[in-house]
């Protein structure tokens, strides 16, 4: 019989040499080295970075910074904390500068002029030979010199072509320092398509559903956690690891341009969906799930714009600096935080908050009750620290919105600095600034000097000891979203496995689905709809004059058929001849009147301010506010913005035309109108013409085609006012939800929020129980 000593020193020879196995295997593909550790994490290096595996008992990971040894920030083993805190200490202060830089927008390839220009090789890249999934020199030189690390990606020439391309990216930023991986973003980008056709079990190049608004619209916080789970594959399958959205602003005055990627005026609503959406982009399950609801399936949502954007003085939008003011005349200010305290930071998933936050560009006039400052949210100190911070104990990034600290040049220029009321502070002083407010991020800045400089400002006033811990404490905020999705063990895409999942069937069909709920019916006099299928449909031409876009770029005049004339085809017969037509079908957009703002009315001697209007007739200003409450930039010589008694033209006025002529042309015949709505409009000018009105928010002809013929019933609700008249958009107060006196049309049926019809009338069921207040349920059951 073996003596007890000898027995002992065996199993302990035995225990050692089966902790020393090797648990972990290898393979390639190409340049990627894929490494899978039994019962942990599995790895991905690229062969061309230099980078090693470290061996520590039987698992493997990634030397990254090359030392020949384990470092905490390399062992996935250790919870995120540890690991952030670790690799934030090690960074140089121009490493921490890089990281805290977020790029300028990037197409892939790059395009070859405009404000997102690129070159490959000093050629652009129709000239220069490069592949699409090449990087550009400008993204390069980011990259090395100045350590950007943030990377927001615009459009893409295929999933395929951003799988290579994050694969390219990832193996040069590996390969440098510390091997940071990159953080790749997007702003939203499953809009979709009107022309597109949709076949049940045919993929796409990405799923397409309804706008903001429209998933609005379904008050269904289930479609939105849906539409994230989904969006969020497919954003990782791109290479995307954080989404600059959602847009939770309560869009409180109904003028403002950015209306459309909101989800409505209503605090509960936005709420609610702000939630769902957060839970369903940052929540990873099973398999996929590393700690905490994170891992390999989430992508950081970065919600905006704290404090709240929607209020600006008389619509106006801060993109621009003569929108640069967000007003409170309802005294109204907290009501905005609720979408952010009450949702995005209160989720009902296990990773509890979203891990971003991006504070707007509006100076949020009179709210500072601690400094007094009117400056630019992301420099208010107040906004940021005192509040969202310390009151709201928000622990996660904070990156200011795009531009924010380079120059001004006009007032009415989409690609100028946006410094609003820092403007006399130089491009370094704005950074520390920021700094000091306690943001962690400079939205599209690919230069680290204006941060160094910064730093150096910081050590200047406070101490070297006190701003390195000040820029580490930013550095483990960023790092944590990185760490926590995976990126340090696996920042790399399979090809094959991109093309399978962005666009898949289910997916396609799942947005499609969302958008047939999205659609919501208005009217349906003497039961107009849904309307028999084979029928003969007149559908007039939509002009669109020559104008400007957003970006302040020229689009030129436009007469077409403003649906795809394949797709109705295969539900009515259309003929150009209305006497032929059972039906008239218009399409029309909502009223455009540009942004607020006259470049004729300022060279002519006027301070440039005009009404923005919802009607399509012009529009003459009456009692309306005179002085404005915001004022002042160091291009205008006044402070008064009002436009009191000033007409405006809408830009598509077309539009009414179109429907008026049509109603006349039709001879009685039922003429169905379909509004594609970015903002509230105003009714009167065209209810009377229509049979029927279905309103939407971006989907796709189809979409439309079988709610009108009854393949799908509308079940939408409107998730906003549509009001009376212009008067009641001007008395409104621009910081308050749903204040309007609402229109009411042939039918009697008032455009309220949360109104909507399907087939058998006004739709009262569990979501006007929950989202409408008592006294309009009691209104609509009346009726």
């Amino acid at each position: 019989m073996m003596n007890r000593f000898l027995f002992t020193t065996l199993l302990l020879a035995l225990t050692t040499t089966a902790s020393r196995a090797q648990n972990w295997s290898e393979s390639k593909l190409g340049n990627i080295s894929t490494v899978t550790n039994k019962g942990g994490q599995t790895l991905g290096y690229s062969t061309t970075s230099g980078v090693k595996l470290i061996i520590d008992k039987g698992l493997a990971f990634k030397d990254l910074n090359k030392n020949g040894k384990l470092d905490a920030y390399e062992d996935w083993r250790l919870p995120v904390a540890i690991r952030a805190k670790d690799l934030a200490a090690k960074m140089t202060v121009e490493q921490i500068a890089g990281l805290m830089l977020y790029s300028k927008h990037q197409p892939i390839p790059s395009a070859p002029a405009g404000p997102f220009a690129g070159t490959y090789g000093g050629k652009v890249f129709a000239e220069s030979g490069a592949t699409p999934t090449d990087l550009s020199d400008q993204q390069k030189e980011f990259l090395t010199k100045d350590n950007v690390r943030h990377v927001l990606i615009t459009s893409v020439q295929s999933p395929a072509v951003a799988a290579g391309w994050n694969n390219n990216a990832q193996a040069l930023v590996e390969g440098l320092g510390l091997g940071i991986p990159a953080n790749n973003s997007s702003d939203p980008r499953h809009g979709t398509r009107a022309d597109a056709e949709y076949n049940a079990g045919a993929g796409g190049a990405i799923s397409m559903w309804p706008g903001s608004l429209g998933l609005a619209a379904t008050f269904d916080p289930a479609i939105v956690r849906q539409f994230g789970q989904i969006a969020a594959a497919e954003y990782r399958a791109l290479g995307i690891a954080t989404a600059l959205s959602p847009q939770i602003d309560l869009a409180t005055d109904p003028r403002w341009y950015r209306f459309s990627g909101t989800f409505g005026e209503d605090p509960k609503l936005t709420t609610d969906l702000a939630r769902a959406y957060i839970d369903g982009f940052q929540t990873s399950t099973g398999s996929n799930e590393i700690k905490d609801g994170w891992g390999y399936t989430s992508v950081n949502a970065m919600v905006k714009h704290w404090p709240g954007g929607g209020s600006g003085e008389a619509g106006r939008d801060a993109h621009y600096g003569y929108g640069k003011y967000a007003v409170y005349p309802g005294n109204n200010f907290a009501t905005h935080f609720l979408p952010f305290t009450e949702g995005a930071f209160k989720l009902a998933g296990k990773t509890s908050m979203a891990s971003a936050v991006m504070p707007y560009y509006t100076i949020s006039l009179g709210q500072d009750k601690k400094n007094g400052e009117n400056v630019g949210n992301s420099y208010n100190k107040y906004i940021i620290t005192d509040l969202l911070r310390t009151k709201y104990d928000y622990n996660g990034v904070v990156c200011t919105d795009w531009n924010i600290t380079a120059d001004e040049t006009a007032v009415d220029v989409f690609l100028t600095g946006k410094s609003w009321g820092v403007e006399k502070l130089s491009v370094a002083e704005r950074h520390y600034k920021i700094l000091m407010a306690g943001a962690d991020q400079f939205g599209g800045n690919n230069d680290a000097a204006p941060v160094i400089a910064a730093y150096k400002m910081g050590v200047k006033d406070l101490g070297e000891k006190a701003m390195r811990t000040r820029i580490e404490q930013s550095a483990v905020r960023l790092l944590t979203n990185i760490f926590r999705v995976g990126l340090f063990e696996n920042p790399y895409l399979s090809v094959e496995t991109t093309a399978s999942v962005v666009g898949k069937p289910a997916f396609m069909d799942a947005g499609y689905q969302a958008q047939l709920k999205s659609v919501v019916m208005l009217k349906n006099k003497a039961k107009a709809l849904p309307l028999t299928k084979g029928k003969t449909v007149y559908i007039p031409k939509r002009f669109t004059p020559a104008g400007r876009n957003f970006l302040g770029m020229n689009t030129p005049e436009k007469l077409e058929y403003p649906v795809n004339l394949a797709i109705v085809k295969k539900y009515f017969t259309v003929t150009d001849n209305p006497d032929e037509a059972d039906y008239a079908l218009a399409f029309i957009r909502s009223p455009d009147s540009g942004g607020g703002y006259s470049s004729a009315d300022a060279k002519a001697g006027g301070n440039g301010y005009v009404p923005i209007s919802l009607q399509y007739g012009d529009y003459t200003a009456q009692g309306t506010r005179d002085p404005s409450f915001g004022g002042g930039d160091p291009l205008e010589k006044f402070t008064n913005r009002t436009y009191s008694g000033k007409t405006n033209k809408t830009i598509n006025s077309s539009d009414l035309t179109m429907v008026t002529e049509t109603y006349a042309k039709m001879k009685g015949k039922p003429v169905i109108v379909a509004v594609q709505m970015s903002n509230p409009t105003i009714f009167s000018e065209f209810d009377k013409q229509s049979s029927a009105i279905l309103a939407h928010f971006s989907v796709q002809d189809q979409a439309l085609m079988d709610i009108l013929t009854g393949v799908a019933e509308p079940s939408g609700l409107l998730p906003m006012q549509m009001p009376a008249d212009m008067k009641t958009v001007e008395t409104q107060a621009e910081d308050v939800p749903r204040d309007m006196t609402s229109y009411k049309d042939s039918e009697g049926h008032s455009y309220d929020f949360g109104f909507g019809l399907n087939w058998k009338g006004i739709i009262q069921d569990n979501r006007t129980k929950t989202y409408l207040k008592p006294a309009q349920r009691a209104k609509a059951e009346i009726k």
